[in-house]
């Protein structure tokens, strides 16, 4: 079973290049340590800037390159890279049973210790991160009511409220148009209580950054300022998820790593009859 397997479920390329690019940064030597990476789509219907070398029937494949480019700049590409090929915009009209059902295979086939995806507000409010996070819930739960070895961790990315308004209020400043949590497309905070996860990713920000760089096609989207290199760099200095499962009991210490806690090989193999999700939490239907 993969005890040190973090498999993340998103979207679009670039989505992968924030989430849990650090974490994998910091585990990158480690060699229990497995990455596996699913795009629901390949970005296709992304907006296309003026002048850059992309039509709408090349834009998709040239995001998927780019993808690849960015964790080759990075350093540790995934284990794994599975896409999807849903279309870009349109997967939340995908019948969820259908998504968790294809989503749910690789699970089975990996048993990850840590599951990440997008939560209920999608991060920023986009119907894909939304069905694709809800699918992936779904696809978690499934395993670990089965009683699957792996599935110890389900998380979703998050940006806690302070850190929202602190970014708003710098935006303001610098005369930026503020981040509207209600607009689809714009950033959105949790309450700092709800994240269960805040990883210091401060050493490898710059692997990170790397990454996002061959985001060519959407720098213009992902970033207020791509030229502003060090203010950029310092927004990628920690990651933070809310434990979607399991339930996190209130005032809960926040765990530095997202292995923190979780059982060793032997003592999940021991256990994992009990390990199926029980009473109500994010995840109860």
């Amino acid at each position: 079973m993969g005890a040190r397997t973090l498999l993340q479920v998103v979207a679009h390329p670039d989505d992968d290049a924030y989430g849990v690019a650090g974490t994998v940064a910091l585990h990158a030597a480690d060699p229990g340590f497995r990455f596996v990476l699913v795009h629901a789509t390949d970005g296709g219907a992304g907006d296309i800037r003026d002048g850059f070398p992309a039509t709408r029937e090349t834009l998709g494949s040239i995001r998927r390159a780019e993808d690849a480019a960015a964790w080759r700049a990075h350093g540790r590409p995934p284990d794994r890279h599975e896409w999807l090929g849903l279309d870009d915009g349109e997967v939340s009209r995908v019948p969820e049973e259908e998504l968790a059902g294809r989503i749910g295979e690789i699970l089975a086939e990996e048993k990850p210790a840590v599951v990440a995806t997008f939560g209920p507000d999608g991060l920023t409010g986009h119907p894909d991160h939304i069905a694709v996070g809800a699918a992936t819930d779904a696809a978690f739960r499934q395993g670990a009511a089965a009683g699957l070895p792996g599935f110890q961790r389900l998380v979703h990315a998050a940006l806690p409220q302070t850190v929202f308004e602190r970014w708003n209020h710098r935006r303001a400043a610098r005369g930026l148009a503020v981040w509207d949590p209600t607009a689809v497309y714009h950033l959105r905070g949790v309450p700092d209580e709800e994240v269960g996860v805040t990883v210091d990713t401060t050493a490898v920000s710059a692997r990170v950054l790397a990454g996002l760089l061959e985001h060519r096609s959407q720098l213009h989207v992902i970033a207020e300022d791509p030229a502003d290199l060090v203010r950029w760099e310092r927004t990628l200095r920690r990651e933070h998820h809310v434990i979607a499962w399991p339930p996190r009991p209130p005032g809960g210490p926040r765990l530095p790593d997202l292995f923190a806690g979780l059982e060793q090989p032997e003592e999940a193999v021991a256990h994992h009859d009990t390990a199926a999700p029980s009473g109500r939490s994010s995840l109860a239907t």
